[in-house]
């Protein structure tokens, strides 16, 4: 079953770090900052990507649905919010969408719809993780001498059935 990851656009370059910078310089620096990861993303993992502005702040003479490098972009309607779009669009999808936004209202709206939430912040993470796997991101060589493992220990702790579905779709990033 394939992921269609509906990312709040806006939302997402506020909230990471370098990205926020080069929407500082200039909007259009930010968003094409950010269509450039995804499309890195892309290429190793084939979900379908769409990513929603508001259309208030869309370029001149845009088009309200485009495609670059494989993702879709959608700015909404004058007098609709992007807010509104994502809310839609994971209504529509249901399970088969991951909602990518730190926003309240929308990861609210988009649970009770039945699709998978992550906050910007840890998709942002995601991202990073796997442009490292890929190899277009150098490794730091700085090892402290302490090794990752997978062996937990205490008990074991079920998590509810929802929260494990939303879980198994963001393991899939």
């Amino acid at each position: 079953m394939s992921i269609h990851i509906i990312i709040d656009g806006y939302n997402l370059i506020r909230q990471s770090g370098y990205l926020s910078n080069l929407d500082l310089q200039d909007i259009q620096y930010g968003r094409q900052a950010l269509i450039d990861m995804l499309a890195a993303y892309k290429k190793i993992k084939a979900h379908r990507i769409t990513i929603v502005f508001d259309g208030t702040r869309a370029p001149q003479f845009s088009k309200p649905r485009e495609r670059q490098k494989g993702i879709s972009i959608i700015f909404s309607h004058n007098g609709e919010s992007a807010d509104t779009v994502i809310k839609k669009m994971a209504r529509r999808e249901k399970q088969q969408a991951l909602v990518v936004s730190s926003d309240t209202d929308i990861v609210g709206s988009a649970a009770s719809s039945g699709a998978a939430t992550i906050s910007a912040l840890d998709f942002e993470g995601k991202l990073s993780m796997a442009a490292r796997m890929d190899g277009s991101v150098p490794e730091r060589d700085d090892h402290d001498g302490w090794t990752p493992t997978t062996k937990k220990k205490g008990p074991r702790r079920r998590l509810p059935k929802r929260q494990r579905q939303n879980r198994a779709r963001i393991d899939k990033l």
